[in-house]
This record gives structure tokens, C-alpha cells and sequence, in this order.
């Protein structure tokens, strides 16, 4: 099965009828207000009666029954105390410093303080809600509040069916006071009306890694910025947003976005005095691993050793076995069961080094590790800060250390340019997008779309392209995402298949043995069309498909996630309507691009700054050094008293004979940027499907100046442009509807003109006479400087 938390896993199909019934809680306004486009006060809050100190000492109980401490760290009474009294809370503490318990505990407290005070709610003291982008740490923590007796549940897809209906008789009873999703099951509508009855109500949404709420964060993950509204549609009393990562700017959003009083914001510095910050510039990257060599011989212990790569984490890790050290690769890459072992075996000191992407330390509670080392340049002063926050968190000395050289930017730029599409991607994608089909749909009703097959067809990553998706329904309010469900339904009949074809009873099931058709290996069966042909609704052949994989009669396979939006208001219609839209996505996706260089650029100048890393690190998110001081006194600046110097990056004069053989390799004239891409080496869909970065000339001039290299490509493909005999046609269908189907169903409006509008596609070539004009492009040319 999926990750993908699509309406036909669970919840799809939940009886509101019967959660209402249970549901003795009186409710109003229920229905979803899909018109509505700006936020109203995130909840209505139900206090439990003021008592500060009865609460203070309810909760410390649960900390010391329930969680095995003594007494709260920092901030987290103040926290608590802030939710107790049913107000609005925005935590920041840095990694390691206990967000979680400030959930956690009011999460146990509500039943406790309800029936003390005579509050007691007949029909149960309702769930917290806790939205968190990781699965593995979702259930860690499960795993972890069910050995301490609390009950608690994890929804997610990668549960089978039975383990899915338990937890939607748990929520049915009353018997759950913790409930972990991801933010993207906030899609599923099933979800969301059923949480307007739970029992009890919802007495806190918590939201880990609130920084993903802002546009401003460093990982903004557009489907955060539904939390608030879904808080207000199932009436939530309060909302806790948590992050260890909050710069001014961004807890600024956040406390926007959730209605959030600046008294109810508790941070603590990200200042840890038992962390020695150390750096070291080189020449060229080469010269960092004899360094690291020495670093690592002379400072033994747990060591994390972070990579960009995921190839250079593996050859890293043979680097460091050569040399003697016990070192092995982490990455995304790697299968779930290599990793948990892995993770296993760093956590019981088996393995001492761990080389790895980012795709590793979430979750990972090691108290003892004695070294972060940053072998390449990090994307954000926030990821250094969450990363180097894993080590020393028992409170002894641990050493992290940054080793930086100019080759390092290339590489950041590379993925900073990754992402914004050209002018005609973006007006080819809205053109798709709003097709004559979907334009012709009346307010309220729905239309699909595939997410994958835009971003193969229009050249765009996939999370460039829902974060556009994201904006034209909560910007721009023209339609809102619901329950998307899959296209594909294929299964392997196991031994029991037989028995099962003989006995089957339900009218669902006898439709999927009598409908399904028999390939080579797999049985494939149309879902849709089974459903509309015998009139029955599509989700009870959904169930007990998924019945009938538990059970072991079928091997179930789904694939094809259809993303499936309502639209709210008339959609865009004329090319002006058109142009104007993409002339503000991509003002808007060009500001994000300049923002992820000017984040790569805070990292250097913290790290070759004149002033302590510790200092500057505190200071990067508002905060100070403990007692008003302005140093550490034994990082690197404070050591030496001198700013780490980086080598100047050389200047390259762009290389034209590198910009001819790109040229002579690529057909590609119809956009600029994906030229300066493939010479760059930067991938996206249109650069893996035309297999240029297996050519020899993918990114042969990674060393330049991107900018540099859009300027010369933009003069290749504009005199191309001027050739009057150049045939023009859409790229989509040139490249893409000969071997596959449209992203949505084909339609356009006859009041936009030419559907020729979108990509040119010019197999000629040129040269450039070095005079500031073009001669004629010819097949088989070059382009001279």
C-alpha cells in the first residue's frame, strides 16, 4: 500500500451518522464554509476553570508518574500551564529540550482536571490531535506513550485495514486521548468531518514543526498552512504549535496563523555551553578529508557525520573504513529494514560513525553523541541549529565541527535553481490545470488532477508544484483539495483465492470477483466504472478490497493517486486571466528561489562571521547568550579571536565551448533556464525524461555562474525564436501525449486563442558571431562566442 493518504484508506468511509449519534456534545455550523478564503479565529476555547496552582501540581504529578521526571525544564511549566487555562501556545525550544511533554501532559490532564472541577463530560474528555510530518516519529512516540499506558494511535496508511477499523472504534468510544496524523490527511474529507464528532471534542491540535506553516520557514510544506483552518472547522479549543527552529520572521506567521498572543510564545536560547562549535576552511573539498581524518582520531565517540548526497554518503563511509574507522552510510535510499537496523545499532553504540543526509537524527534520541560534523555546507542556519542540537544532550562536552570551501556552493545552488519553473511551464500547467472540462464545473463540484503527470509534462518538481497548487487554493481561493483516491486497483490472487470466490456473500465483493480481469500475473479491476455500472458506491468495493488483503484471500496493489479539488469561485478563463496569474506565481516562486540563496549565504556568514558562533547562532533567531554575554569563550572565533577567512571563489569567464556542446547535445530551444539547468547539472522531470544527465555534458559547467549561463542560453533560444520558419509546438504534445494521457481530461477555451501558446519546440541551431548579433541557425551548427 501507499504512504499516500488517499480517501480510500482510512477513515474514506466513516459512518458520521453513527459518530454523531455517539456524540453527545451539541454542535453548530458543522458544514464546512468552502467559500470562505480568509482566516476567522482559529477556536472557539472552552477553558477549564482558572486554577493555576492546582493545575501546576496536576500536571507535575503526570510528569513524575506518568514520565518517570522530577520537574520540568526551561519553559515547559510555563507551556503547560498556557494550555491548561485554554489558551493559544507557541513554543521554541531548541532540539532535545522536551516540546513533546507540553502536549503530552495536558493531553492526560484534561480527564483528570474535568472530573476534579465537576466538569466531567458525560460522553468523554475528547483527543489532542498531533499533526507531524514523520511517520517513524509518529509512531515512536506512540510506542512509546502505550508503554507508559496512555492510549494513543498513530492513522496513517501503512496500517492494515483491521488495525484501521480498530482505530476508528477507539475514536468512536471515547477511548483515545492522543490521535498522530500527517498534515496531509487534513486532504481527506472523511477525516475531517468525522473529528467534528469525536466524543468529547478536541480538546488540542498540537503541530510539530510548526516552522513548515511558514512561506518563510526552512522546510514550508504547503499543507501545513491547512492546520488552521482545520482547527477551526472541527472547532478545536486550543491549538500548541512546536518548532526548535523559529526565526522572528516565522514565529510571526505562526502566531498570525493560529490567533496566537505574544505573552503565550515561550522560547528558550538555542545556546547549549557544553557544545564546542569549531570550523575550518579549505581550498577545494579534497582538502577536508585528511582534516576529517585527524578530527575523527582525535575526538572518539558517537559521531554523525553530515553529507548532502546520498552517493557521497556511501563513498564517504568506504573513505572512512579505509582508514580504519567503523563507519557506515545512512540515506533515504537505503531499505526501511537496513535503516531501522542501522538506527539500532547507533543507538546502542555498535556502530560509532554514522555518514549521513538529513534523512537521518529525526527522532533520534541518543543522549551520548560526541560529535556533529558538517562535511558539506548546510541549506539554512536552521538546519545547523536542529543538527548540531542531537549532540551532547547528556550535558558532557561534544564537539561540532564545520568544514567549508568555495566548492561547496556549487552544489547549493544547484538545488536552489531546481525549483522555479519558466513563465511558459507555469502558463502551461494553469492552461492544463483549468482546462474547458473544469472551467465548464459549477461552484462545488470537483474535477481530478494528477499530480505526477503535471509535473512530468510541464517540467516542474513535484514540491514546487504543490506549493503552486497550495497557493491557487488558499491565496487565490479558486478551489479547495479534497479526499484524492487512487486510479489503479490490481491484486495477485493467493491460495486461498479460490475458497473465497465460492463463498463471498457481500454484493462489494461478488462485483470485484465477477469484474476483475485477469492479466498475466495480476487480476486488474476498474473501480470507478464497477461502482457506476451496478450502482453501488465506489467505497464499499474499496473496502472490502482491502478486506479481502487482510484476510489473505488477495495481494492488493494500488497505485495512480488521483488528487481530486472542489472549485469555490469562477475560475480563470482568457489569456489575460492567464498571464496575470502566472506573471504573480512566478514572482512568487522567483522570491523563494532568491531566499534559498540568501539562506545558503547565512550559513557563511555565520560561520566566517566576526563574532562567536554561539552568539551569532542565538542571535540568528532573536534570542541572546545566557546573563547578557556576547561570547562563548571556546568556539573557533572566540579561540583564535579571528573570523574564519574562505578562499575566494576564482571567476570563470563562461566557457563557450562547454555552452556549444550543451547546444549540440540538447534539441531543447524553448527554454533557457532548463539549458542552463542541464550545463549546471540540476535535475527535474523533463531533464530525467529526455536522459540528458546521463550525457557526457550534463553539468560540465557547474563551476560557473548560473546567472551567467542563463544569459548566454537565453540568447541562444531567442534568436532561435526569430526564425520565420520555425514550426512551434506544444511541448507537451511533442514530448509527452505520444506516450501517455493527458494530466486532466483534454479540453480547451476557444476565447484563449492558440493552445500553441505554451512551449515552442525549435530543432535548429545557430551561431553566434561574437559581435552582439546571431546569424542564422542551421542543423548540425554550433553556437560561437
Amino acid at each position: 500500500m501507499s504512504d499516500y493518504d488517499s480517501g480510500d484508506d482510512l477513515l474514506a468511509d466513516i459512518n458520521i451518522d453513527g459518530l454523531v449519534a455517539t456524540s453527545k456534545r451539541a454542535r453548530s455550523n458543522d458544514e464546512d464554509d468552502y467559500q470562505q478564503s480568509e482566516q476567522k479565529q482559529v477556536c472557539k476555547r472552552i477553558k477549564v476553570k482558572d486554577n493555576d496552582v492546582h493545575h501546576e501540581a496536576r500536571a507535575h504529578q503526570i510528569l513524575k508518574d506518568r514520565f518517570g521526571f522530577d520537574d520540568f525544564r526551561h519553559e515547559q511549566r510555563s507551556a503547560i500551564q498556557s494550555i491548561l487555562r485554554g489558551e493559544n501556545t507557541l513554543v521554541i525550544f531548541p532540539t532535545g529540550a522536551g516540546k513533546s511533554l507540553c502536549y503530552q501532559i495536558p493531553a492526560i490532564a484534561f480527564e483528570q482536571l474535568d472530573a476534579e472541577s465537576g466538569d466531567g463530560r458525560p460522553d468523554g474528555s475528547g483527543i489532542t490531535i498531533v499533526v507531524s510530518p514523520l511517520i517513524a516519529l509518529m509512531k515512536d512516540q506512540v510506542d512509546s506513550l502505550k508503554r507508559k499506558g496512555i492510549s494513543a494511535e498513530c492513522m496513517d496508511s501503512t496500517k492494515t485495514y483491521e488495525q484501521q477499523q480498530e482505530t476508528k472504534r477507539a475514536l468512536r468510544e471515547g477511548r483515545l486521548r492522543l490521535l498522530y496524523c500527517a498534515p496531509e490527511r487534513l486532504n481527506n474529507e472523511g477525516f475531517v468531518e468525522s473529528m467534528k464528532y469525536v466524543p468529547g471534542g478536541i480538546r488540542l491540535i498540537a503541530v510539530d514543526e510548526a516552522h513548515c506553516i511558514s512561506e518563510w520557514g526552512h522546510s514550508f510544506r504547503p499543507d501545513y498552512l491547512k492546520v488552521a483552518r482545520f482547527a477551526e472547522e472541527i472547532k478545536a479549543e486550543r491549538v500548541i504549535c512546536l518548532t526548535a527552529t523559529a526565526t522572528p520572521r516565522v514565529a510571526d506567521d505562526v502566531c498570525k496563523a493560529f490567533n496566537i498572543k505574544e505573552s503565550n510564545v515561550y522560547r528558550t536560547s538555542p545556546y547549549r555551553p557544553n557544545l564546542q562549535l569549531l570550523a575550518e576552511s579549505m581550498k577545494t573539498k579534497q582538502d577536508k578529508y585528511p582534516r576529517l581524518f585527524e578530527f575523527l582520531r582525535m575526538y572518539r565517540g558517537s559521531t554523525l557525520v553530515y553529507v548532502t548526497l546520498q552517493k557521497q554518503a556511501e563513498v564517504l563511509a568506504d573513505d572512512l573504513q579505509a582508514q580504519g574507522f567503523n563507519a557506515v552510510a545512512f540515506h533515504a535510499g537505503l531499505g526501511s529494514e537496513e535503516k531501522a537496523k542501522i538506527q539500532d545499532e547507533f543507538m546502542a553504540s555498535e556502530i560509532p560513525i554514522v555518514v549521513a543526509t538529513i534523512a537521518f537524527g529525526m527522532g533520534i534520541d541518543k543522549p551520548d553523541i560526541r560529535n556533529i560534523i558538517h562535511f558539506d555546507l548546510s541549506s539554512t542556519v536552521e538546519e545547523y541549529s536542529q543538527q548540531i542540537g542531537r549532540a551532547g544532550r547528556d550535558g558532557l562536552e561534544s564537539h561540532c565541527m564545520f568544514y567549508i570551501c568555495p566548492e561547496d556552493f556549487y552544489l547549493r545552488e544547484n538545488f536552489a535553481r531546481g525549483d522555479l519553473p519558466s513563465r511558459d511551464s507555469l502558463r502551461g500547467l494553469l492552461k492544463e490545470v483549468f482546462n474547458q472540462e473544469v472551467i465548464d464545473i459549477a461552484r462545488g463540484e470537483g474535477f481530478k488532477i494528477n499530480h505526477y503527470q503535471l509535473s512530468q509534462d510541464y517540467d516542474i518538481r513535484p514540491s514546487p508544484l504543490n506549493i503552486l497548487l497550495a497557493t491557487l487554493e488558499l491565496r487565490f481561493g479558486l478551489f479547495r483539495a479534497v479526499t484524492p483516491e487512487y486510479s489503479s486497483y490490481k491484486y495477485e490472487a493467493t491460495n486461498k483465492y479460490g475458497y473465497f470466490t465460492k463463498i463471498e456473500k457481500t454484493r462489494a465483493g461478488r462485483a470485484i470477483f465477477n469484474n476483475a480481469k485477469k492479466a498475466v500475473k495480476l487480476y486488474d479491476i476498474d473501480v470507478t466504472a464497477t461502482a457506476r455500472d451496478l450502482g453501488m458506491p465506489r467505497n464499499d468495493i474499496v473496502r472490502r478490497l482491502n478486506e479481502l488483503n487482510d484476510i489473505g484471500a488477495l495481494v492488493l496493489k494500488v497505485s495512480g493517486v488521483q488528487n481530486k479539488y472542489r472549485v469555490l469561485k469562477p475560475l480563470p478563463q482568457t489569456d489575460e486571466e492567464i498571464d496575470d496569474l502566472v506573471d504573480k506565481l512566478y514572482a512568487d516562486m522567483e522570491s523563494r528561489e532568491i531566499d534559498a540563496l540568501n539562506r545558503v549565504q547565512q550559513v557563511a556568514d555565520l560561520i566566517t562571521g566576526s563574532k562567536c558562533f554561539a552568539h551569532a547562532l542565538a542571535d540568528h533567531f532573536g534570542m541572546g547568550l545566557p546573563d547578557g554575554k556576547t561570547s562563548c569563550g571556546h568556539c573557533t572565533y572566540c579561540l583564535t579571536g579571528k573570523p574564519i577567512v574562505l578562499p575566494p571563489k576564482p571567476h570563470r569567464p563562461v566557457d563557450i565551448s562547454g555552452i556549444n556542446k550543451i547546444l549540440d547535445a540538447c534539441d531543447v530551444r524553448d527554454d533557457p533556464r532548463f539549458l542552463a539547468r542541464v550545463a549546471f547539472g540540476i535535475k527535474s522531470p523533463r531533464v530525467t525524461r529526455l536522459k540528458l544527465d546521463k550525457i557526457q555534458e550534463f553539468a560540465s559547467l557547474e563551476d560557473h555562474d548560473f546567472d551567467s549561463l542563463l544569459k548566454e542560453f537565453t540568447r541562444a533560444c531567442d534568436a532561435v525564436a526569430r526564425e520565420p520558419n520555425v514550426q512551434r509546438e506544444p511541448l507537451v504534445k511533442r514530448e509527452s501525449n505520444s506516450a501517455r494521457g493527458s494530466a486532466t481530461k483534454r479540453g480547451r477555451d476557444a476565447k484563449r486563442g492558440s493552445s500553441s501558446s505554451g512551449h515552442g519546440s525549435y530543432n535548429q541551431r545557430g551561431s553566434y558571431n561574437g559581435r552582439g548579433s546571431y546569424g542564422s541557425f542551421s542543423r548540425g551548427g554550433s553556437y560561437r562566442k
